[in-house]
């Protein structure tokens, strides 16, 4: 009985699906943009979302200077978005913004545009142009809707690619570190990088690291220096270590800063 019953269950689905998969393939044939607009809205809210940007491509231009060309717009980066298609959704909010640049959906689109290209964003590691024009779009909506409803997630999503970008820089400064003298003073490189890094990204979780690699940096740079420059490297590495501890008193790399600080003093005849 409950195997009869399994084979019942089944079988509707299987007409259900095929109902369903007929009546798209019609839908998709038919002439009538209506139908197929109020189809697409179906559609999208049954979460059937490639159905409906489908749908919807095919009925943009006939709805383009109606009342309902937004909505249709919106409706069509709203499903790419949510079919993970995040190219496609970002152009389309792009095009809702400077289309319909008053409309009821444009504060959502300006954000969306921010969002969509948030979602392309790679591992640090990679190349960054997503990332800083992602940043880039999420700051003209910070600018554009300082009251936003979506302020804080913006903020947020600028604060996480940022620190992306500084563990970038890092990385980078910590392989110029890792170099040493090979093929030249790649510790000035290490230092210059994290520099930059500072300046651009004052408020990264990489502060700290960004800062220390300075310190070890000069240091090295002092240790493998010639005779004539050896003492002024010293000192430097003496300054950099007093910044250093003003700033991360406690933080987790001052045993090691106080370990470079015990032997730099010394050759730079400091007390």
């Amino acid at each position: 009985m409950t195997k009869r019953i399994l084979v019942l269950v089944f079988g509707m689905a299987v007409v259900w699906m095929v109902s369903c998969t007929s009546n798209y393939t019609k839908l998709t044939k038919s002439t009538d943009k209506e139908l197929k607009y109020k189809a697409a809205k179906e559609y999208f809210a049954k979460r059937h979302y490639m159905k409906a940007y489908t749908l919807l491509e095919d009925v943009a231009a006939y709805y383009k200077g109606t009342p309902e060309s937004d909505e249709v717009l919106f409706l069509l980066a709203e499903s790419y978005y949510r079919n993970k298609d995040y190219a496609m959704a970002h152009s389309y909010y792009k095009t809702y913004t400077r289309t319909f640049p008053r409309e009821n959906h444009a504060e959502e689109c300006r954000f969306m545009m921010g969002k969509a290209l948030y979602d392309q964003t790679p591992d640090y590691r990679l190349d960054q142009t997503n990332t800083r024009e992602a940043i880039s779009a999420l700051e003209d909506y910070v600018q554009l809707y300082p009251d936003g409803k979506h302020l804080d997630e913006a903020n947020r999503l600028i604060g996480d690619m940022r620190d992306r970008l500084a563990h970038k820089a890092y990385s980078n400064a910590k392989l110029y570190y890792n170099l040493g003298n090979y093929l030249g003073n790649n510790y000035v490189s290490a230092v210059v990088t994290a520099e930059n890094a500072l300046k651009d990204f004052p408020e990264s979780q990489y502060r700290e690291d960004l800062s220390f690699l300075i310190l070890q940096s000069k240091y090295q740079e002092a240790k493998k220096s010639i005779e004539a420059k050896r003492t002024q490297r010293y000192i430097d590495t003496v300054d950099e270590y007093v910044n250093f501890k003003s700033q991360f008193p406690n933080g987790k790399h001052i045993r090691e800063a106080e370990k470079i600080y015990e032997d730099a003093k010394g050759y730079a005849k400091v007390d």
